[in-house]
């Protein structure tokens, strides 16, 4: 694969980092895990739409640019090491618009998809129950056929950015299929979180701001129109969204370069010259963050022309989340007690930078599918090894 850039790819690289020298605010907005926070989150996403920057692969007609998956990854690079603030509304652009490309209709998404560049709606994440992760099959929500539409009955937990986003999307089971595997007979449904019957619960994580919130749903109802490719057939298009999740689209490689430099520049600054092992892990962690820049270059390369994703994005998560601990452990390993300061502290390094990502990252192995079963089919469509765990 050749690694240089074309001269249009290195002038698209300049435009976006003159772009963002300009726009990115000089103090950055609190956390979006606040509502206040969120609020300037928001703001942010109409200046990058603005500038055509929010969903940089997208077709013009909906707010994009029509470029390619490398120059959305040069974007982020550049987005990154600009320090430019974290995206409120990722899960909108980076899995339900996929999901919308490719099983979507025009008018779902000549309807949803501008507002979700511009940021007036900020999509949250419904996919978790309370007896239903990483086993999503095994969801008891449920859609019952209405005129025109479906009921929907259940409890959602963890849903990402619901406190205080627009509309969420999710599965709910609607066909009673006995005898079928349980993944069969489920629909994928997108919903108003401020609709009649919807109760938001805001959960809170270990620094006591909700980054989650808990759904309760009472007969909420939605129209045909909102419901994402065909009914009973949504696991198919929940697959999808998992993969673009456990994919690069989430998790960019930009993110963790940048996260990177931060930690070397951290270490020639603070630390102390003998403390090789800590000299060792920084170089550790860095060599990592440039291999999985590599890694999304080969992947964009090889979807350009023309392959396809297999497993790979259930090593790519394993990937990005051990790593993304490793590097925030380095860093409060670098930091001493001051690097476990949360934002709210005066004299927190960085502002609590490190600490938010280090709490952030504990969750990496959690979410997105654990990393049990991304190790689990692994294990089984990559390696071919027996199914299961320790049945023998």
């Amino acid at each position: 694969m050749d690694l240089d850039l074309t001269p249009g790819q290195e002038a698209f690289r300049a435009e976006a980092r003159a772009w963002l020298a300009a726009h990115v605010p000089p103090v950055p907005p609190r956390s979006l895990e606040t509502r206040e926070g969120f609020a300037e989150h928001r703001a942010w996403e109409r200046t990058l739409a603005a500038g055509r920057w929010s969903a940089v692969t997208w077709p013009e007609e909906y707010g994009g640019r029509g470029r390619s998956l490398l120059e959305w990854l040069v974007f982020e690079e550049e987005y990154h090491a600009a320090g430019a603030p974290a995206r409120v509304s990722q899960n909108g652009v980076c899995l339900l618009a996929p999901a919308l490309f490719a099983h979507g209709t025009e008018e779902q998404r000549a309807r949803l998809l501008p507002p979700m560049a511009s940021g007036a709606t900020v999509w949250a994440q419904a996919w978790s129950e309370p007896e239903a992760g990483s086993d999503l099959a095994s969801l008891r929500s449920v859609a019952v056929r209405e005129r025109g539409g479906w009921l929907l009955r259940g409890q959602k937990t963890w849903s990402s950015r619901a406190a205080f986003a627009d509309r969420a999307f999710g599965l709910f089971r609607s066909h009673a299929d006995p005898g079928r595997p349980p993944h069969h007979g489920l629909t994928y449904a997108m919903f108003p979180l401020d609709a009649p019957g919807v109760t938001v619960r805001p959960l809170g994580r270990l620094d006591g701001k909700p980054a989650f919130a808990e759904l309760f749903l009472d007969d909420v109802f939605v129209p045909d129109a909102d419901v994402l490719g065909e009914p009973g057939r949504g696991w198919r298009v929940a697959m999808s969204t998992a993969g673009d999740e456990r994919g690069l689209t989430l998790r960019s490689p930009g993110r963790f370069l940048a996260a990177a430099r931060r930690l070397v520049a951290l270490w020639r600054e603070t630390a102390d010259p003998a403390d090789t092992a800590l000299r060792d892990r920084v170089a550790d962690v860095a060599v990592r963050a440039r291999a999985y820049q590599l890694y999304g270059y080969g992947v964009a390369a090889r979807l350009a022309a023309g392959g396809a994703l297999g497993a790979e994005p259930s090593m790519n998560k394993l990937f990005w989340s051990e790593l993304d601990l490793a590097l925030h452990e380095t860093a409060l390993d670098l930091l001493g007690p001051y690097g476990e300061l949360a934002d709210t502290a005066g004299d927190a390094p960085e502002g609590g930078r490190w600490a938010d990502g280090y709490t952030f990252a504990l969750a990496g192995p959690l979410y997105a599918g654990t990393n049990e079963i991304q190790r689990d089919i692994v294990a089984e469509r990559v390696l071919g090894l027996p199914k299961g765990r320790g049945g023998g």
